[in-house]
């Protein structure tokens, strides 16, 4: 994701989208579930809402969804794209991918079109952004379908206080394509790293091959959960957070005040918080979606991207960069003028 000298590559985002799941689950639902003082939940998490998606919205149902809300606003058919990339960080199924079944949905089964899946837990969208713009420099693609639907509650455990209440369900998708002659859209820089000390810190252990359904059910269900060390993580990722913007920001020969926008994972409040005084940002300046969507793990970035444009708090021209950490632990930013 890196190179010694990196140029500006054209790259205009077209259209994003969203799909919001049925079920609104209110924090003070958690506040009733563990016998907690009402408000104690949104306190603790600093979420009012998150939505939770039923038996009927598979991540690959959502996906599409938000993929046809993204070409709609993009004013394209599903079939004018080049590939069609999933990026959640949890697979709908083990095989096949992801992106194959969005594709079907779409209604592009007998297209072609290639879909394959970019996993890098949270930061799904990032690399696959930072992946396709460098397909799109070399002529590989021109117009690239990415989606993220992620079902986060599939594998929560409700009885972790920490972690049961931070998350939620949904979908979001982005349209890009190269830019035209005269388009100041662009990708100016990209930065990746990722530090495995961290590996054990945020994990599903089963789903793979390490944890099987020979070892035992009872085994398997258990490592089916999302575990997390909430305060493991939060030490290496503020411990780490520093270094990786200042490369982000010399590779794209910016600085954080040049910012119009700042669009980050929504990985948790105290993360958002940290974020935000370690580079002396301007309150509105950092887009946050936690409060009414929860931490939607791969989703959560290019939703939080959506929600600026549709707000009007991205204009054409606009510089602005997308950051976020995720399991790993990695870290992955972006900087484009949009």
């Amino acid at each position: 994701m890196d190179h010694d000298s990196p140029h500006p590559i054209p790259l205009r985002i077209l259209g994003t989208g969203e799909y919001i799941p049925s079920r609104r689950v209110d924090s003070n639902e958690f506040d009733r579930r563990w016998s907690k003082p009402d408000g104690w939940t949104r306190r603790h998490v600093g979420i009012d809402y998150r939505h939770f998606a039923g038996a009927d919205e598979p991540a690959s149902m959502m996906a599409a969804q938000a993929a046809q809300d993204a070409l709609r606003r993009a004013d394209l058919r599903a079939d004018q794209v080049d590939a069609v990339i999933s990026v959640s960080g949890v697979m709908e199924q083990a095989i096949p991918c992801t992106a194959a079944l969005v594709q079907r949905r779409l209604g592009l089964s007998g297209s072609r079109i290639p879909a394959f899946d970019v996993n890098a837990t949270c930061l799904g969208f990032l690399v696959a952004l930072d992946l396709v713009a460098s397909a799109i420099a070399t002529h590989r693609f021109r117009r690239v379908l990415l989606v993220a639907g992620e079902v986060a509650s599939a594998g929560l455990d409700w009885d972790d206080t920490d972690t049961a209440a931070l998350f939620g369900d949904g979908a979001a998708a982005v349209v890009v394509e190269a830019a035209g002659k005269g388009d100041a859209s662009c990708l100016l820089a990209t930065h990746m790293e990722t530090h495995s000390e961290g590996t054990e810190f945020c994990q599903v252990r089963a789903g793979g091959t390490r944890v099987r359904l020979s070892d035992g059910a009872g085994q398997f269900s258990a490592a089916s959960r999302f575990e997390m060390s909430g305060r493991a993580t939060y030490r290496l990722a503020a411990q780490k957070l520093p270094g990786f913007m200042r490369a982000l920001f010399d590779r794209a020969n910016v600085a954080a005040g040049d910012l119009k926008r700042l669009v980050p994972h929504q990985a948790s409040v105290k993360a958002l918080d940290h974020l935000q005084r370690a580079l002396r940002l301007p309150q509105d300046s950092l887009v946050r979606i936690l409060e009414t969507q929860g931490n939607q793990m791969a989703a959560s970035i290019p939703l939080a991207l959506h929600h600026a444009i549709e707000h009007g708090d991205l204009r054409r021209g606009d510089l602005f960069a997308m950051v976020g950490s995720g399991a790993g632990l990695s870290f992955a930013g972006a900087v484009l003028r949009y």
